[in-house]
């Protein structure tokens, strides 16, 4: 075989396998983003003038030798904007109107305080339950936004943690780490994943002592802390009522459905046009099929992270056919067609394709 060719494969195999990487990267960091709408385009980053030598040392240091203070917040976004946002994520139908109540009600209230009426106490503190990958961290990320947007919190930002990023393993080294998480957190959202593994019955668990110093947080920061606790369902609930001192601070419960087949696969079609990719005729009805076969159950499948896992797959195996090709053209790169769907369902090579009729999905990609 010519040399050439032989780079020419290694070259495509090398661009795919970075396609992937990065994606799965993305992915991994920017869930919400990649899978449930479409987020705010980023502001560009304005290039700050170069300080002298000697300033940079003052900036860093202060000039009595303490560290200096930290960076100021971003401004806050317009609330059209993140209202718009919210309304591009797919599916959380229920969801959105809940957090479209939650906006109306916090704008009602603070124009009560402006004009001098009585108003009651107003806890934001929320508990999101559901499966993986229905959208939780997304929504508590959007939500930060919000509050900063309605001046509730002074920075905006998301600090998220489970059980393990908040306990330690000896007596008084908790509540020392699980300050320290809550520092960070302050004047934005902490978001605390699968909330229940604190409530340990074990003897010797340190878990109470977490959420002792996360209930007494949100009374010394009730101005400017928010703590969104999330979990399974049912889970959540047995774990918000098995302490007083949880029930009373929250109150506002958002359950976060299963996505539909024709809502994942939505989400696989976005995720095609993010990448740009295309679906060959046939490929999106097997795509559905795809999903349809491994969505048994939404907890072992994951929503929209099953999706995420079954677009990763027929990437793998579009590259691997790809690299098998004597010549490779910007369209094949951008093609998937039905034999790498049903090669990414475990089909062996060279098998004879189940015959599909005329898809209905074709090209929505």
């Amino acid at each position: 075989m010519d040399p050439k060719q032989i780079s020419k494969k290694d070259q495509v195999i090398l661009q795919q396998l970075e396609v992937i990487r990065t994606m799965t990267e993305n992915n991994l960091n920017r869930m919400g983003g990649d899978f449930w709408g479409t987020p705010a385009a980023p502001k560009p980053e304005v290039p700050k003038p170069e300080a002298p030598k000697d300033e940079k040392t003052a900036a860093s240091t202060g000039n009595d030798g303490t560290k200096a203070p930290e960076a100021e917040a971003p401004p806050p976004e317009k609330m059209e904007d993140l209202q718009a946002e919210l309304d591009s994520y797919i599916g959380l139908k229920a969801v959105k109107q809940e957090v479209r109540n939650l906006i109306n009600m916090v704008t009602v209230y603070q124009l009560r305080e402006r004009n001098g009426l009585p108003t009651t106490d107003l806890s934001l503190h929320m508990v999101f339950s559901g499966n993986p990958g229905t959208g939780k961290t997304t929504i508590a990320r959007l939500m930060a936004r919000i509050y900063h947007s309605l001046g509730i919190l002074s920075k905006g930002q998301l600090v998220e943690v489970d059980r393990s990023g908040l306990v330690a393993g000896y007596v008084g080294q908790t509540a020392l780490k699980t300050s320290k998480v809550i520092e960070k957190a302050l004047g934005g959202v902490l978001f605390i994943d699968e909330a229940y593994a604190l409530n340990g019955r074990a003897e010797n668990d340190f878990g109470q002592e977490a959420i002792d110093t996360i209930l007494k947080a949100m009374e010394d920061h009730r101005d400017d802390l928010v703590v969104i606790a999330a979990g399974y369902d049912g889970l959540m609930d047995d774990f918000i009522h098995s302490n007083p001192g949880l029930e009373s601070r929250f109150n506002r419960f958002l359950h976060f459905d299963d996505y539909s087949t024709d809502e994942m696969m939505e989400i696989f079609r976005m995720q095609c046009k993010k990448g740009c990719y295309t679906l060959e005729d046939q490929a999106a009805e097997m795509v559905r099929d795809f999903i349809k076969e491994e969505n048994t159950d939404g907890v072992s499948f994951g929503n929209a992270r099953g999706v995420r896992n079954i677009f990763e797959q027929i990437l793998v195996h579009q590259a691997n056919r790809l690299a098998g090709m004597e010549s490779v053209t910007r369209e094949d790169l951008m093609t998937i067609t039905p034999r790498d769907v049903l090669m990414a369902r475990g089909m062996e090579e060279g098998a004879e394709m189940p015959p599909y009729g005329d898809s209905k999905e074709k090209d929505k990609a």
